[in-house]
């Protein structure tokens, strides 16, 4: 399946279930951050690699949930996010990027 077919299927799933409402954004923030939680526990806890495809694929419906609530379009706003960052500069330390102005 493409992305924008997954967005679909997820977006008419979540419209069936009755929480496609903006009134449900809020709520809808915290499940996306319970499934942030549970995924970075997994990957703490080093556990099976389809704990954390599952994971992080709960973390992509919850996202993609909340996106659809606030009336944004998924792939809209991950492209908004790849035009911030494809000409950053910076370097990794230690694993994680630091943007070069905050070297």
């Amino acid at each position: 399946m493409t992305f924008d077919e997954l967005i679909e299927n997820i977006t008419q799933w979540a419209d069936d279930k009755g929480i496609l409402s903006p009134d449900n954004a809020p709520k809808q923030s915290m499940k996306v951050m319970e499934e942030l939680g549970e995924t970075m526990g997994a990957i703490l806890k080093q556990k099976r690699t389809d704990e954390v495809i599952d994971g992080i694929g709960d973390i992509f419906v919850t996202v993609i949930i909340l996106a659809k609530q606030l009336n944004l379009d998924p792939t809209m706003c991950l492209e908004s996010a790849w035009n911030e960052i494809k000409d950053r500069k910076g370097k990794n330390v230690n694993g994680t990027f630091i943007k070069e102005e905050e070297l």
